[in-house]
This record gives C-alpha cells, sequence and structure tokens, in this order.
C-alpha cells in the first residue's frame, strides 16, 4: 500500500511541474526580462543572507571576532584596503559585507513576518467585517479609518515605542525584533481588511454561500473553507507589494534610533550608524548598506507590479 502511494505521488510531480509550466503565469514570467531580473536579484540577496554564516568572513554579532585595529579600513580595491574585507570595515572593524549580509537577514525576516502578522489581522478583520457587517462592520471599519487618518510611520513609532517601554529593561533589546514586527503590523493591516471585506461582500451573496448558510454549515467554516479562497488573488499581489514597504518601514524606525540595536544591526541601523561618517571620508559605511536596500526594495517592487499585472484580469 505504502509502494502503491509512493508511485502515485512520483507520478503527480511531473505533471505539477507540467501544468505550472503551461499556465499563464509561467509564460509571463518567462518572458518579462524585468521580472526574471527582479527574482534572480531577489534570489541571490535572499539567499546570501540566509547562508551568512557560511559567507561571511566573520560574525559582526560577536565582539570577540572584532578587531579595532581593523577600524575604517577602506574597501579592498583602495590605496589601504585589506583582505578579506572586500567592502571595508566600520568604526568597530566589523567586516562591512558580513554586517551587510547578516543585516539584510534581520530586514528579510521582519519584513515577511510583519506582513504575515498583518494578513492574519487584516484578513480576519476584513472576513468578520463583510460577512456579518452591520454593527460589526462599523467598528471594524471605523477602527480602521482612524488608522489609515495617522501615517503609518507614527502609527510604527507609537507602538514601537510604548511596547518598548512596556518591557523591562532587560528585554528591551532581546525582544526589538518582536516589537518591531508588531509595530509594522499594526499599521499596515487596514488595507488587507478593506480587500478582503469588499471580496467577502461580493461572494457572500452568491448561490454557493446561500446554499452553505441552508445546510447550517457553521459560520467560520464559510468564511474560511468558502470566501476566503476567492479573496485571495488581490492580497497576494498586495502583500507583495507591502513587502517592501514593510523592509524600509523598519529600516525607517531603525535609523531613527527606535528599531534594531546597534549589537543586532540590520540594514537601517547600519545606514543609521555610517550616516555619522559619511562627510569624515568613511563612506563605504553608509554607501553599500543603501545600495543593498535599494536592490531588495526594488526587486520587491518590481516583482510586485508584475504581480499584479499579470492576475489582473482587466489587463489579459
Amino acid at each position: 500500500m505504502t509502494t502503491d502511494i509512493s508511485k502515485s505521488e512520483a507520478a503527480a510531480r511531473p505533471a505539477i511541474i507540467r501544468r505550472v509550466r503551461d499556465s499563464d503565469i509561467w509564460w509571463s514570467f518567462t518572458n518579462s526580462k524585468t521580472a526574471m531580473a527582479a527574482a534572480l536579484i531577489l534570489a541571490i540577496l535572499v539567499l546570501t543572507a540566509l547562508f551568512a554564516p557560511l559567507i561571511a568572513v566573520q560574525n559582526p554579532y560577536d565582539p570577540a571576532q572584532l578587531d579595532m585595529w581593523k577600524a575604517e579600513l577602506p574597501p579592498i580595491w583602495q590605496e589601504d584596503g585589506e583582505w578579506p574585507y572586500l567592502l571595508g570595515t566600520d568604526t568597530q572593524g566589523r567586516d562591512m559585507l558580513s554586517a551587510i549580509l547578516y543585516g539584510t537577514r534581520i530586514s528579510i525576516v521582519i519584513g515577511v513576518a510583519s506582513v504575515a502578522l498583518s494578513l492574519l489581522i487584516g484578513m480576519s478583520a476584513g472576513l468578520v467585517s463583510g460577512f456579518f457587517g452591520g454593527i460589526v462592520d462599523n467598528v471594524l471599519m471605523r477602527v480602521g479609518d482612524i488608522t489609515l487618518s495617522i501615517p503609518t510611520i507614527l502609527i510604527a513609532i507609537l507602538v514601537s515605542t510604548v511596547v518598548r517601554q512596556m518591557l523591562p529593561a532587560d528585554l528591551r533589546e532581546v525582544g526589538a525584533s518582536a516589537v518591531l514586527v508588531l509595530a509594522i503590523a499594526l499599521s499596515a493591516w487596514v488595507q488587507y481588511a478593506r480587500t478582503v471585506r469588499a471580496q467577502c461582500i461580493v461572494e457572500r451573496g452568491k448561490e454557493y454561500v446561500q446554499a452553505a448558510r441552508l445546510l447550517k454549515v457553521p459560520a467560520r467554516r464559510i468564511m474560511a473553507r468558502h470566501i476566503l479562497p476567492n479573496t485571495l488573488t488581490p492580497v497576494l499581489v498586495a502583500a507583495t507589494l507591502n513587502f517592501g514597504m514593510a523592509i524600509l518601514t523598519e529600516a525607517t524606525l531603525s535609523f531613527l534610533g527606535i528599531g534594531m540595536p546597534p549589537g543586532q544591526p540590520s540594514l537601517g541601523t547600519l545606514i543609521r550608524i555610517g550616516n555619522q561618517f559619511l562627510f569624515s571620508g568613511s563612506w563605504w559605511i553608509v554607501v553599500f548598506p543603501v545600495m543593498q536596500l535599494c536592490l531588495l526594495v526594488v526587486a520587491v517592487n518590481l516583482l510586485g507590479d508584475w504581480l499584479r499585472d499579470v492576475l489582473n484580469p482587466k489587463l489579459r
């Protein structure tokens, strides 16, 4: 019996791969040089960040591996550059390439986690609001309107500051990433809620939902099994675009000094530290983290734009 199941699974894999290759999305991807270039850049950035311990010449978070005698070395192609510090070192003797790889990993993890949390909050609120309507809809949407009336960065700063002050002093640095995820998620859930709510209002009046209600199917099952799958396309596009915005928000908060601490630098923290030495001649301390952040956000946004175009039926 087990052998038969494994054979059927093995036979199904080529069929799945074939369906993917024959799909419109794959055709559009392979015929879009912009999408392929953005995907390649994003894949390189993500893989090098994930395998940073294997690629980096030092762990920038470990003070024992830092050498103050090697502080502010220029990139290797300049006169005073030294191997293996390809992009030079910062004021603490930290290899810039290693710091960028580790910082990119932190920025990506915070971006993914914050988008996932805001998706969970926004989709739940949108489903409940659109399905039940009435006072529930009014309350949730008014909360969303209030959230939208405040600039995103101000909400993130407020949440980050309040939560950080509520934590014990010895946990503030350890929980900095969790605080950032919560702050970014609470400032970005409204877009998902409104998108899901609009789709839910359309779907709840259709025959299959009415039939499920007549059969006494629980409301949570109708929302999860029937309505939610029909709302995923616009939500997926919004999540892809908001991933780049989440990375930028994290970088902004870290640049302002209320994000990741200097002992666990993200790209925003590296930019904040390097900005202090921009006009002292050590330009590489800030320029290379800025370039990495720009590459990451531009690649994500280009993929999001392509995904939005390919999933929009009006453009087909």
